[in-house]
Order: C-alpha cells, then sequence, then structure tokens
C-alpha cells in the first residue's frame, strides 16, 4: 500500500506524564486514514492527529454504521516493538464489518498502515512494564443522507495512545453487580460485533453499578436472566474444580481475543475448558460448597482483572477471600511475560517491528 505521509511540525510528547498515564486520555502525533470511493479502499495516508470535517448529515452520525477495534503494542528491552495477535484483532474487526455492511479491509492494508504508523510514533510508546500503546482503528460511514440504508462510502482511521492499567484497581479484585432488569444483547442482534451500539446499551447500568460502588456489571442472558455471559468490557471465566468455564459464543458475546488467547494457554498447560452455559445460580452454588476456586475476566485493556466480589439480586459472594488467585496471576504474568519479549512466544502470536 501507498501511503502518503505527512509528519506533524511540532511534537506533544511532551505533555504527557509516561509515569502516570490514565487509559485513552492521550493520543499520539500521527494518525492513519483511508478512504472507501468507488468499490475501493485508497487514498492513504498519515497525517498529524487532529480534527476532522464531517457534515453534521453524514450517515453513521444518525444510523451507526461503524466499527472499531483495539489492540496494543509493547516496548520489548531491546528496543523494538511487538505487536500482539494482530491478525486475530483484524479477523474480528472484519467480521464486525460484515455485520454492519461496510466493506472489509485486507490484513496487507491493515497492517502496512499499522506498521507506518508505529514507526513513526515510536517514542509514544511506553518503556515501563504494565504501559503499553493502544491502538484503536476503527471506520465509519460517510455519505450524507437521512434515510436507514447502507453507506456507499466510508473512511478508516488508526489513532493510538500510550495507557496504564484500565481499571484503577490494575491487577487487585474487581466488584460486579448483576444487570438485574437490563438487557445486553440476545442472539441475531449486535452482540458479538464491536460496534458503538454494542457498548451504548451498557452505559446506563455501568453508571447505577458504579455509583453502587461496583467496578462493572455482570451480564446475564437477556432471555431467562439466568445465565452469565460477559462483563461491559470484558469477557468472564470461572475456575471450578481445577477446569476452566465459560461462557460460550453463541452470537449475544463478544469473542474475545484475549479470551482466546487464555482458553489456548489452560488448553496447553492441561486444565480442561468448558466452553458451555453456566448459571448466576451454579456461580453461588459453587462458592457455597467450596468449588468455586477464581472468577477473572479477559480483554484487551486490562488482560488478567480478577473477580474479587459478585452481587446478585440482595446476595454477595467473595471469591479467594477478595485476592487475585494463582491461576489468574500465572495467566497474567505469562501473557505479558510474552507481550513484553520476556518469555517464549510459542504460539507466534507477536510481530516484532
Amino acid at each position: 500500500m501507498d501511503i502518503k505521509i505527512s509528519k506533524t511540525h511540532k511534537s506533544r510528547i511532551g505533555e504527557v506524564d509516561f509515569d502516570n498515564l490514565g487509559f485513552g486520555e492521550f493520543f499520539s502525533d500521527h494518525m492513519v486514514t483511508v478512504d472507501y470511493q468507488g468499490g475501493e479502499w485508497k487514498l492513504a495516508r498519515i497525517v498529524p492527529f487532529g480534527t476532522i470535517e464531517i457534515l453534521p448529515s453524514v450517515c453513521s452520525l444518525h444510523y451507526g454504521q461503524v466499527v472499531f477495534e483495539g489492540l496494543k503494542a509493547f516496548r520489548i528491552k531491546d528496543g523494538s516493538i511487538n505487536l500482539f495477535r494482530p491478525e486475530k484483532y483484524h479477523e474480528r474487526y472484519n467480521r464486525s464489518c460484515q455485520r454492519l455492511c461496510i466493506p472489509p479491509l485486507e490484513f496487507g492494508f491493515f497492517i502496512s498502515g499499522l506498521k507506518e504508523l508505529l514507526l513513526l510514533d515510536k517514542d509514544w510508546i511506553p518503556k515501563k512494564k504494565g504501559t503499553s500503546l493502544y491502538i484503536r482503528p476503527f471506520v465509519f460511514a460517510t455519505d450524507s443522507f437521512l434515510g436507514v440504508h447502507v453507506s456507499n462510502t466510508y473512511r478508516f482511521m488508526i489513532i493510538t495512545s500510550p495507557v496504564g492499567a484500565y481499571y484503577k484497581e490494575g491487577i487487585n479484585p474487581v466488584r460486579l453487580i448483576t444487570s438485574g432488569e437490563y438487557a445486553r444483547a440476545i442472539k441475531g442482534g449486535l452482540g458479538s460485533t464491536k460496534t458503538p451500539a454494542n457498548y451504548a446499551s451498557s452505559l446506563l447500568p455501568a453508571e447505577e453499578a458504579q455509583k453502587k460502588g461496583f467496578t462493572q456489571v455482570l451480564w446475564l442472558d437477556g432471555v431467562e436472566k439466568r445465565y452469565i455471559e460477559e462483563v461491559g468490557t470484558m469477557n468472564i471465566m470461572f475456575f471450578i474444580d481445577n477446569e476452566l468455564v465459560t461462557p460460550p459464543l453463541e452470537g449475544s458475546i463478544l469473542p474475545g481475543v484475549t479470551r482466546d488467547t487464555v482458553i489456548q494457554l489452560a488448553q496447553k498447560w492441561g486444565i480442561t475448558v468448558k466452553e458451555e452455559k453456566i448459571s448466576i445460580e451454579e456461580v453461588f452454588e459453587a462458592t457455597k460448597n467450596g468449588r468455586l476456586q477464581e472468577v477473572f475476566g479477559t480483554g484487551t485493556a486490562a488482560v488478567i482483572s480478577p473477580v474479587g466480589w459478585i452481587q446478585h439480586e440482595d446476595e454477595m459472594i467473595t471469591v479467594n477471600n477478595g485476592k487475585i488467585g494463582p491461576f489468574s496471576q500465572k495467566l497474567y504474568d505469562e501473557i505479558t511475560g510474552i507481550q513484553y519479549g520476556e518469555k517464549p512466544d510459542i504460539f507466534g502470536w507477536c510481530h516484532r517491528i
């Protein structure tokens, strides 16, 4: 892909305190932008990060024809860059695009623009363990009309942000509360698609949960309100009787890349993995009879997020005495070790730049 590069005249990197990074608060100097016109992706360019001009009638603002992704790049001790599982994120991006009637993007197109951007803004990749460069590819429809139909033009972009821990708790256990009257997704809807509408429905329940002192919502299925699906920002896993149990991908759950990473590692370690329905009643019962050992979330932003407490209706359980468990810690250490180039990458997950 031919990419026209226009460099910024003045870097903003001096404005960032790399010792106190939040999540998604600062943005690197440049961004990728590619347009879809006349049935093809073209006009690829890297430009200084800044405002973009769109008409107020652009259809994506009104009808939500938008897809986004999120992956990370890591600074290695030798100064090179590890890009973690970009093929898997690109694969999910194209599946989401298919669901939203957005033209797919070839992997070569995707990775070449991303590599150019990372090399140009390599100084923005934090050096401290536990930090990374968060990468946000996204695409939106750009036709100007008011009427519910598919757009003919699109814009694909990539922006990046140096980040620290996603949750303020870091690797310490979080508190979850079940979704109550609210429903996030059902089979056939957008639950498995990384699109803004999939997240908009979770905002009010998440706000209410946080006001009650909880970190996030543990979503139950939208029909029976019994079966566990995922957390608002991550997939969920249960370690019961030395077996790993996680809800199956049946159309209402986002197919997480970290979820897949954990499953492959667990299977390599000889642990039985069960992708099957599990009800909130089963989880509480497993706690009462001592079978539930650990609960943790998996996601690109947090990697592994141990769960210390779950509330359902008027009852709350404490998991592993509110502490991170040995299995969660082992997974976190292994995944981050691979990402930072400290452990062997036997699966070939990392792209070295």
